[in-house]
Protein backbone atom coordinates (compact mmCIF):
# COMPACT_ATOMS: atom_id res chain seq x y z
CA UNK A 1 0.00 0.00 0.00
CA UNK A 2 1.20 3.18 -0.71
CA UNK A 3 2.27 5.34 2.35
CA UNK A 4 0.36 8.20 2.92
CA UNK A 5 2.75 11.73 2.57
CA UNK A 6 1.07 14.81 5.02
CA UNK A 7 -0.15 11.93 7.75
CA UNK A 8 2.25 10.87 9.93
CA UNK A 9 3.30 7.34 9.83
CA UNK A 10 5.99 5.18 11.62
CA UNK A 11 8.92 4.05 9.62
CA UNK A 12 7.74 0.53 10.81
CA UNK A 13 5.88 -0.27 13.91
CA UNK A 14 2.15 0.48 15.45
CA UNK A 15 1.11 4.13 16.30
CA UNK A 16 -1.61 5.77 18.72
CA UNK A 17 -2.56 8.83 20.25
CA UNK A 18 -0.54 12.00 19.27
CA UNK A 19 0.08 14.58 22.71
CA UNK A 20 2.49 16.57 23.32
CA UNK A 21 2.43 18.87 20.25
CA UNK A 22 3.85 21.86 20.78
CA UNK A 23 5.34 24.84 18.47
CA UNK A 24 9.26 25.53 20.00
CA UNK A 25 12.28 27.43 18.85
CA UNK A 26 10.57 27.92 15.66
CA UNK A 27 9.55 24.11 14.61
CA UNK A 28 6.65 21.76 15.70
CA UNK A 29 7.10 19.00 18.04
CA UNK A 30 4.56 16.42 17.65
CA UNK A 31 4.60 13.04 20.24
CA UNK A 32 2.35 9.56 20.21
CA UNK A 33 2.31 6.40 21.23
CA UNK A 34 4.43 4.05 19.28
CA UNK A 35 4.74 0.29 19.63
CA UNK A 36 8.31 -0.70 17.70
CA UNK A 37 8.14 -4.27 15.53
CA UNK A 38 4.41 -4.31 15.72
CA UNK A 39 1.47 -3.77 13.80
CA UNK A 40 -0.82 -4.00 16.36
CA UNK A 41 -1.72 -2.48 20.24
CA UNK A 42 0.36 -3.94 22.81
CA UNK A 43 0.59 -2.38 26.20
CA UNK A 44 4.39 -1.69 26.15
CA UNK A 45 4.00 1.76 24.21
CA UNK A 46 6.73 4.49 23.68
CA UNK A 47 6.74 8.13 23.36
CA UNK A 48 7.91 8.71 20.02
CA UNK A 49 8.95 12.08 18.45
CA UNK A 50 9.26 13.74 15.46
CA UNK A 51 9.56 17.59 14.62
CA UNK A 52 8.45 19.48 11.76
CA UNK A 53 7.70 22.92 10.41
CA UNK A 54 4.13 23.01 9.48
CA UNK A 55 2.44 20.14 10.97
CA UNK A 56 2.43 18.50 7.83
CA UNK A 57 5.87 17.17 6.99
CA UNK A 58 7.73 15.35 9.83
CA UNK A 59 11.20 14.18 10.17
CA UNK A 60 10.98 11.10 12.98
CA UNK A 61 13.02 11.82 15.77
CA UNK A 62 14.62 8.60 18.24
CA UNK A 63 12.17 7.76 20.79
CA UNK A 64 12.04 10.10 23.71
CA UNK A 65 10.72 7.42 26.51
CA UNK A 66 10.48 3.78 26.74
CA UNK A 67 9.16 1.28 29.24
CA UNK A 68 11.65 0.17 31.82
CA UNK A 69 12.43 1.90 35.26
CA UNK A 70 9.40 0.52 37.02
CA UNK A 71 7.25 1.16 33.72
CA UNK A 72 5.99 -1.86 32.01
CA UNK A 73 4.25 0.83 29.26
CA UNK A 74 4.51 4.83 28.73
CA UNK A 75 1.38 5.58 27.97
CA UNK A 76 -0.56 8.78 27.04
CA UNK A 77 0.43 12.69 28.61
CA UNK A 78 1.31 16.00 28.53
CA UNK A 79 4.20 18.12 27.45
CA UNK A 80 4.30 21.29 29.30
CA UNK A 81 7.28 23.57 28.13
CA UNK A 82 8.63 25.72 30.41
CA UNK A 83 11.48 29.06 30.76
CA UNK A 84 13.66 26.04 32.84
CA UNK A 85 13.04 22.98 30.99
CA UNK A 86 10.44 21.38 29.22
CA UNK A 87 8.49 18.17 31.36
CA UNK A 88 6.28 15.76 30.82
CA UNK A 89 3.71 14.19 32.18
CA UNK A 90 2.75 10.63 31.12
CA UNK A 91 0.67 7.43 32.14
CA UNK A 92 2.88 5.07 33.23
CA UNK A 93 1.41 1.61 33.59
CA UNK A 94 2.30 -2.04 35.22
CA UNK A 95 0.70 -4.98 34.68
CA UNK A 96 -1.23 -6.78 35.66
CA UNK A 97 -3.77 -3.72 36.02
CA UNK A 98 -2.89 -1.81 33.06
CA UNK A 99 -6.10 -0.04 32.99
CA UNK A 100 -5.60 1.61 36.75
CA UNK A 101 -2.43 3.85 35.96
CA UNK A 102 -0.08 5.83 37.72
CA UNK A 103 0.85 9.73 36.95
CA UNK A 104 5.15 10.22 36.63
CA UNK A 105 7.08 13.13 35.28
CA UNK A 106 10.09 12.99 32.87
CA UNK A 107 12.61 16.17 32.25
CA UNK A 108 14.04 17.22 29.26
CA UNK A 109 17.43 17.26 29.36
CA UNK A 110 18.22 18.70 26.31
CA UNK A 111 17.08 21.79 23.61
CA UNK A 112 16.26 19.18 20.76
CA UNK A 113 13.99 17.44 23.38
CA UNK A 114 15.29 13.83 22.11
CA UNK A 115 16.58 13.00 25.51
CA UNK A 116 14.46 12.83 28.62
CA UNK A 117 14.83 11.67 32.11
CA UNK A 118 12.42 9.97 34.00
CA UNK A 119 11.67 11.37 37.91
CA UNK A 120 8.97 10.40 40.10
CA UNK A 121 5.70 8.95 40.27
CA UNK A 122 3.49 12.07 41.29
CA UNK A 123 0.09 10.00 41.45
CA UNK A 124 -1.22 6.72 42.01
CA UNK A 125 -5.17 5.58 41.11
CA UNK A 126 -7.13 6.88 43.76
CA UNK A 127 -9.20 4.01 46.21
CA UNK A 128 -12.01 6.30 47.30
CA UNK A 129 -13.98 6.28 43.58
CA UNK A 130 -14.16 2.77 42.91
CA UNK A 131 -12.21 3.69 39.64
CA UNK A 132 -11.60 0.61 36.61
CA UNK A 133 -9.46 3.17 34.81
CA UNK A 134 -7.22 6.22 35.15
CA UNK A 135 -5.22 7.30 32.91
CA UNK A 136 -3.72 10.40 30.41
CA UNK A 137 -2.64 13.59 32.30
CA UNK A 138 -3.95 16.79 30.14
CA UNK A 139 -2.51 20.24 32.03
CA UNK A 140 -4.33 23.11 32.12
CA UNK A 141 -2.56 26.47 33.45
CA UNK A 142 -4.63 28.53 35.69
CA UNK A 143 -2.73 32.10 36.85
CA UNK A 144 0.20 30.69 38.68
CA UNK A 145 -1.01 27.18 39.80
CA UNK A 146 -1.27 24.43 36.69
CA UNK A 147 -4.56 22.32 37.06
CA UNK A 148 -4.44 18.19 36.08
CA UNK A 149 -7.06 16.60 34.05
CA UNK A 150 -7.21 12.67 34.28
CA UNK A 151 -9.84 10.15 32.61
CA UNK A 152 -11.23 8.03 34.52
CA UNK A 153 -14.21 5.54 35.00
CA UNK A 154 -15.93 3.79 37.80
CA UNK A 155 -17.37 -0.15 38.35
CA UNK A 156 -20.92 1.81 37.82
CA UNK A 157 -20.02 2.86 34.44
CA UNK A 158 -19.67 6.98 35.28
CA UNK A 159 -17.01 8.43 32.82
CA UNK A 160 -15.18 11.05 34.75
CA UNK A 161 -12.86 14.08 34.54
CA UNK A 162 -10.88 13.98 38.07
CA UNK A 163 -8.41 17.04 38.49
CA UNK A 164 -5.58 17.73 40.96
CA UNK A 165 -3.94 21.11 41.66
CA UNK A 166 0.15 22.22 41.76
CA UNK A 167 2.58 25.28 42.23
CA UNK A 168 5.06 23.11 40.31
CA UNK A 169 4.00 20.51 38.53
CA UNK A 170 5.92 18.05 40.79
CA UNK A 171 3.58 18.15 44.41
CA UNK A 172 -0.07 17.40 43.52
CA UNK A 173 -3.31 17.93 45.70
CA UNK A 174 -6.68 15.89 44.52
CA UNK A 175 -9.20 18.57 43.37
CA UNK A 176 -12.70 16.30 42.91
CA UNK A 177 -14.34 15.50 39.97
CA UNK A 178 -14.40 18.08 37.48
CA UNK A 179 -17.16 16.23 35.03
CA UNK A 180 -19.50 12.40 35.31
CA UNK A 181 -21.99 11.47 32.99
CA UNK A 182 -23.23 7.75 33.49
CA UNK A 183 -22.91 5.47 30.03
CA UNK A 184 -26.99 4.73 30.36
CA UNK A 185 -27.41 8.33 29.37
CA UNK A 186 -28.00 8.77 25.63
CA UNK A 187 -29.54 12.16 25.06
CA UNK A 188 -28.40 14.04 23.05
CA UNK A 189 -25.27 12.14 22.45
CA UNK A 190 -23.72 9.16 24.18
CA UNK A 191 -20.23 9.13 25.60
CA UNK A 192 -19.30 6.46 27.11
CA UNK A 193 -18.08 4.95 30.46
CA UNK A 194 -15.03 6.33 30.41
CA UNK A 195 -13.20 9.44 29.18
CA UNK A 196 -9.56 8.32 27.54
CA UNK A 197 -7.97 11.76 26.58
CA UNK A 198 -10.05 14.48 27.95
CA UNK A 199 -8.89 17.64 27.48
CA UNK A 200 -11.07 21.10 29.21
CA UNK A 201 -10.24 23.92 26.51
CA UNK A 202 -11.12 27.50 25.71
CA UNK A 203 -12.49 28.10 21.78
CA UNK A 204 -14.34 31.17 21.13
CA UNK A 205 -15.15 32.22 24.78
CA UNK A 206 -16.33 28.69 25.36
CA UNK A 207 -15.17 25.87 27.81
CA UNK A 208 -15.23 22.35 25.57
CA UNK A 209 -14.63 19.07 27.31
CA UNK A 210 -13.32 16.93 24.96
CA UNK A 211 -12.70 13.30 25.41
CA UNK A 212 -12.69 9.95 23.60
CA UNK A 213 -15.54 7.76 24.16
CA UNK A 214 -14.78 4.12 25.48
CA UNK A 215 -17.03 1.52 26.84
CA UNK A 216 -15.67 -2.31 27.60
CA UNK A 217 -13.07 -2.37 25.34
CA UNK A 218 -14.12 -0.55 22.62
CA UNK A 219 -13.46 2.38 21.18
CA UNK A 220 -15.86 4.65 19.35
CA UNK A 221 -15.50 8.03 18.67
CA UNK A 222 -14.32 11.99 19.38
CA UNK A 223 -17.05 13.29 21.54
CA UNK A 224 -17.37 16.93 23.53
CA UNK A 225 -19.49 18.78 26.19
CA UNK A 226 -19.68 22.85 25.43
CA UNK A 227 -20.25 24.73 28.86
CA UNK A 228 -18.80 26.76 31.30
CA UNK A 229 -15.80 25.73 33.19
CA UNK A 230 -14.34 28.02 36.98
CA UNK A 231 -12.43 26.43 40.06
CA UNK A 232 -12.16 22.38 38.31
CA UNK A 233 -15.51 22.18 37.85
CA UNK A 234 -16.86 22.03 34.23
CA UNK A 235 -20.62 22.12 33.57
CA UNK A 236 -22.15 21.14 29.59
CA UNK A 237 -25.04 22.80 28.36
CA UNK A 238 -25.43 20.46 25.47
CA UNK A 239 -23.49 17.21 24.53
CA UNK A 240 -21.68 16.15 20.87
CA UNK A 241 -20.18 13.95 18.55
CA UNK A 242 -16.79 15.15 16.94
CA UNK A 243 -15.83 12.61 14.63
CA UNK A 244 -17.69 9.87 12.40
CA UNK A 245 -16.92 6.68 11.23
CA UNK A 246 -14.81 4.08 12.72
CA UNK A 247 -11.31 5.89 12.15
CA UNK A 248 -10.88 9.02 13.89
CA UNK A 249 -9.98 8.63 17.91
CA UNK A 250 -7.81 9.95 20.63
CA UNK A 251 -7.58 14.16 19.49
CA UNK A 252 -5.20 15.85 20.88
CA UNK A 253 -5.61 19.67 21.57
CA UNK A 254 -2.51 22.36 20.72
CA UNK A 255 -2.26 25.37 20.08
CA UNK A 256 -0.59 26.47 16.87
CA UNK A 257 2.20 29.28 16.57
CA UNK A 258 -0.39 31.75 15.81
CA UNK A 259 -2.51 30.41 19.07
CA UNK A 260 -5.22 29.05 17.45
CA UNK A 261 -7.30 26.35 18.82
CA UNK A 262 -6.39 23.02 17.18
CA UNK A 263 -6.86 18.96 17.26
CA UNK A 264 -4.77 16.29 15.64
CA UNK A 265 -6.68 13.03 15.50
CA UNK A 266 -5.10 9.18 15.13
CA UNK A 267 -6.47 7.57 12.56
CA UNK A 268 -7.43 3.83 13.05
CA UNK A 269 -7.31 1.08 10.04
CA UNK A 270 -4.73 3.03 8.02
CA UNK A 271 -1.71 0.16 7.45
CA UNK A 272 0.40 -1.48 5.50
CA UNK A 273 1.24 -4.91 7.05
CA UNK A 274 3.79 -5.62 3.79
CA UNK A 275 6.04 -2.65 4.80
CA UNK A 276 5.54 -3.11 8.70
CA UNK A 277 3.75 -0.13 9.56
CA UNK A 278 0.28 0.51 11.40
CA UNK A 279 -2.32 3.61 11.72
CA UNK A 280 -1.66 7.15 10.71
CA UNK A 281 -2.25 10.94 12.74
CA UNK A 282 -4.46 12.91 10.85
CA UNK A 283 -3.63 16.00 9.33
CA UNK A 284 -4.29 19.02 11.91
CA UNK A 285 -7.56 20.76 12.26
CA UNK A 286 -8.83 23.99 13.51
CA UNK A 287 -11.54 24.40 16.39
CA UNK A 288 -14.83 26.81 16.67
CA UNK A 289 -17.41 26.68 18.04
CA UNK A 290 -20.51 27.30 15.65
CA UNK A 291 -24.37 27.22 16.75
CA UNK A 292 -23.37 26.26 19.80
CA UNK A 293 -21.11 23.02 18.60
CA UNK A 294 -17.95 22.68 18.36
CA UNK A 295 -16.68 21.81 15.06
CA UNK A 296 -13.68 21.74 12.56
CA UNK A 297 -12.02 23.28 10.20
CA UNK A 298 -8.76 23.04 7.65
CA UNK A 299 -5.70 24.40 9.26
CA UNK A 300 -4.51 27.00 6.74
CA UNK A 301 -1.22 24.56 6.70
CA UNK A 302 -2.85 22.78 4.03
CA UNK A 303 -4.03 25.72 1.83
CA UNK A 304 -0.54 27.08 2.15
CA UNK A 305 1.28 23.46 0.71
CA UNK A 306 -1.20 24.04 -2.52
CA UNK A 307 0.98 23.96 -5.68
CA UNK A 308 -1.39 24.48 -8.43
CA UNK A 309 -4.78 23.45 -9.29
CA UNK A 310 -5.09 19.21 -9.64
CA UNK A 311 -6.04 17.20 -12.48
CA UNK A 312 -8.56 14.91 -11.17
CA UNK A 313 -7.97 12.57 -14.27
CA UNK A 314 -4.66 12.03 -12.88
CA UNK A 315 -4.43 12.27 -9.14
CA UNK A 316 -1.99 9.02 -8.71
CA UNK A 317 0.92 9.55 -5.92
CA UNK A 318 -0.34 12.68 -5.41
CA UNK A 319 -2.18 14.59 -2.16
CA UNK A 320 -5.00 16.34 -3.51
CA UNK A 321 -7.14 18.86 -1.55
CA UNK A 322 -10.69 19.43 -3.20
CA UNK A 323 -13.58 21.98 -1.64
CA UNK A 324 -16.74 20.26 -3.01
CA UNK A 325 -20.02 22.28 -2.62
CA UNK A 326 -22.53 19.35 -3.47
CA UNK A 327 -25.35 21.10 -5.33
CA UNK A 328 -27.91 19.01 -4.32
CA UNK A 329 -29.27 15.61 -2.88
CA UNK A 330 -27.72 13.11 -4.48
CA UNK A 331 -24.64 14.64 -5.77
CA UNK A 332 -21.48 12.30 -5.45
CA UNK A 333 -17.96 12.59 -5.29
CA UNK A 334 -16.79 9.24 -7.66
CA UNK A 335 -13.08 8.01 -6.39
CA UNK A 336 -11.51 5.50 -9.09
CA UNK A 337 -8.54 3.23 -9.00
CA UNK A 338 -7.95 2.18 -12.70
CA UNK A 339 -11.23 3.37 -13.55
CA UNK A 340 -13.36 0.59 -11.03
CA UNK A 341 -14.97 2.67 -8.33
CA UNK A 342 -13.24 2.18 -4.75
CA UNK A 343 -15.39 4.53 -2.79
CA UNK A 344 -17.86 7.82 -3.12
CA UNK A 345 -18.74 10.55 -0.99
CA UNK A 346 -22.67 11.13 -1.50
CA UNK A 347 -24.45 14.17 -0.55
CA UNK A 348 -28.19 13.15 1.40
CA UNK A 349 -30.61 15.44 2.89
CA UNK A 350 -28.72 15.87 5.91
CA UNK A 351 -25.53 14.10 5.32
CA UNK A 352 -22.48 13.51 3.73
CA UNK A 353 -22.19 9.24 3.43
CA UNK A 354 -19.22 7.88 2.64
CA UNK A 355 -19.18 4.78 0.65
CA UNK A 356 -16.30 2.14 0.40
CA UNK A 357 -16.20 -1.00 -1.94
CA UNK A 358 -16.24 -3.96 0.74
CA UNK A 359 -16.43 -1.86 3.22
CA UNK A 360 -18.88 -0.64 6.43
CA UNK A 361 -20.35 2.70 5.09
CA UNK A 362 -20.13 5.73 7.55
CA UNK A 363 -21.68 9.20 7.58
CA UNK A 364 -21.56 12.70 9.24
CA UNK A 365 -24.37 15.22 9.58
CA UNK A 366 -24.41 17.68 7.34
CA UNK A 367 -26.09 20.94 6.82
CA UNK A 368 -24.91 22.61 3.86
CA UNK A 369 -22.07 24.34 2.12
CA UNK A 370 -18.62 23.28 1.74
CA UNK A 371 -17.10 19.72 2.40
CA UNK A 372 -12.98 19.92 2.72
CA UNK A 373 -11.44 16.65 1.36
CA UNK A 374 -7.95 15.77 1.83
CA UNK A 375 -6.90 12.55 -0.87
CA UNK A 376 -3.16 11.47 0.63
CA UNK A 377 -2.48 7.82 -0.57
CA UNK A 378 -4.82 5.23 1.43
CA UNK A 379 -6.21 8.09 3.73
CA UNK A 380 -9.29 10.18 3.35
CA UNK A 381 -10.12 12.78 5.39
CA UNK A 382 -13.67 15.14 4.83
CA UNK A 383 -14.51 18.12 7.31
CA UNK A 384 -18.19 18.39 6.72
CA UNK A 385 -20.50 21.41 8.70
CA UNK A 386 -20.62 18.84 12.02
CA UNK A 387 -17.43 17.10 12.44
CA UNK A 388 -14.86 15.08 10.68
CA UNK A 389 -15.01 11.66 8.18
CA UNK A 390 -12.60 9.59 6.81
CA UNK A 391 -10.59 6.88 7.38
CA UNK A 392 -9.17 4.20 4.85
CA UNK A 393 -9.28 4.30 1.22
CA UNK A 394 -8.12 2.10 -1.33
CA UNK A 395 -5.29 4.38 -3.00
CA UNK A 396 -6.93 6.84 -5.69
CA UNK A 397 -6.19 7.29 -8.96
CA UNK A 398 -8.66 9.59 -10.74
CA UNK A 399 -11.72 11.35 -9.25
CA UNK A 400 -15.47 11.74 -10.94
CA UNK A 401 -17.34 14.72 -10.10
CA UNK A 402 -19.41 17.83 -11.22
CA UNK A 403 -16.48 19.72 -11.69
CA UNK A 404 -18.99 23.39 -11.85
CA UNK A 405 -19.20 22.00 -7.86
CA UNK A 406 -15.46 21.54 -6.59
CA UNK A 407 -12.25 22.88 -6.92
CA UNK A 408 -8.95 20.77 -6.55
CA UNK A 409 -5.76 21.56 -5.63
CA UNK A 410 -2.23 19.24 -5.81
CA UNK A 411 -0.65 19.28 -1.94
CA UNK A 412 3.20 19.50 -1.93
Amino acid sequence: MTRPRIHFTAETGWINDPHGITFHDGEYHLFHQYVPDSTVWAPNCHWGHAVGPDLLHWDRRPVALAPGDGDDGIWTGSLVDRPDGAVILYTSTVQPDLGRGRIRIARATDGSWDHWEKGAVLLETPDDLDLIAFRDPFIIREGKSWRMVVGAGTADGDALAVTYTSTDLQDWTFDGVAARRNTAEREPVWVGALWECPQIIEVDGRHVLVSSVWDDDVLYYAGYGVGSYANGRFDADTWGRLSFGESYYAPSFFRDADGRPCLMFWMRGVEDGDVGWSSALSVPHVLEIRDGSLVTTAHPSLEAARAGRADLSRIAGQVVDLEWTPGGIGERIDLLNAGERVAALIRTEDSIVLERTGEETWSAPHAGGMVRIILDGPVLEAITSAGVLGGAVSPVTAVTVNEETVSAYFLE
